[in-house]
């Protein structure tokens, strides 16, 4: 039985097609990076922030970082107003919030990028299917990039390069890196990217890159998260008003990986001019 909700399903793409994707740089120009990201019609707001310290419970002599992120739905980013989590944010929300930060730690190693805090904030301005998947893919830009800043400002060094709380307090001023050292010590610090992409099944086809028309109308909906060495970070998929067979998982897991392998070679052109 067919149950496409107004607005019907998108034939103007193939199944296994994403959506058109822009990406603008430092659009918010206070942050240390910032990325406007477009897929289809929805649309995010990465930006990236460095703490002025570590979290509190972080062991005081700590040598390693961490990533925090944050997930907004402006109130006119849906249909109907989105009201403003006041009080904190709920449980979904807490859910993706969760979910785009463990990404990100996914693609970073903590102990190579010393003993920094970065929060990533992903405000979505326009919420049209798969907001917490382009989130992930938007804000790990987003990071690279921040990484890279990091390093060029020497705020972010090799632990043997680093200069003890001491030697700060004394004066000292960080080495400056060749463009090879910082190209290594980035590669160091983020080895691999993060993307990910909605997936699913609608009137028995397995589509890629949901809209809401189709994720409104899916029987079976999946969020994947993966690494560009092709390693999954997470998973999620849910039989809405359906069961899903092994065959028809691996097929949406092979749709899904085509897909992300798309996201990552956009990131690395997005950034190889940077």
């Amino acid at each position: 039985m067919t149950k496409v909700k107004s607005g019907g399903i998108n034939g103007l793409r193939g199944t296994n097609e994403i959506r058109d994707i822009k990406v603008e740089l430092d659009f918010t120009p206070n942050a240390l990076s910032s990325v406007l990201y477009s897929q289809g019609k929805t649309t995010i707001l990465a930006c990236v922030t460095k703490a002025p310290s570590l979290p509190r419970w972080f062991p005081r002599d700590a040598e390693k970082g961490w990533v925090h992120a944050e997930y907004s739905l402006l109130p006119g980013s849906t249909d109907t107003r989105f009201r403003r989590e006041r009080n904190g944010a709920k449980g979904r929300t807490q859910e993706i919030e969760r979910l785009v930060a463990r990404s990100l730690r996914g693609a970073i190693d903590l102990e190579a990028l010393g003993p920094i805090a970065l929060t990533i904030d992903c405000d979505v301005l326009n919420a049209d299917g798969g907001t917490r998947c382009a989130s992930i893919t938007a804000a790990c830009i987003a990071m690279r990039l921040a990484v890279r800043r990091l390093i060029s400002s020497g705020d972010c060094l090799p632990k043997d390069l680093r200069g003890s709380k001491e030697e700060i307090r004394n004066g000292w001023k960080p080495p400056v890196l060749s463009d090879e050292q910082k190209l290594t010590h980035e590669n160091t610090v983020m080895v691999n990217d993060v993307a990910a992409i909605s997936v699913g099944i609608v009137e028995g086809k397995v589509w890629a890159d949901l809209d809401y028309v189709l994720d409104s109308n899916a029987d079976v909906d999946m969020n994947v998260v993966m690494t560009s060495d092709g390693q999954f970070v997470e998973v999620q998929g849910t039989g809405e008003e359906s069961t899903y067979s092994r065959s028809q998982l691996d097929e949406l897991l092979d749709l899904a990986t085509g897909a992300i392998i798309q996201l990552h070679d956009l990131q690395k052109q997005i950034l190889a001019s940077e």
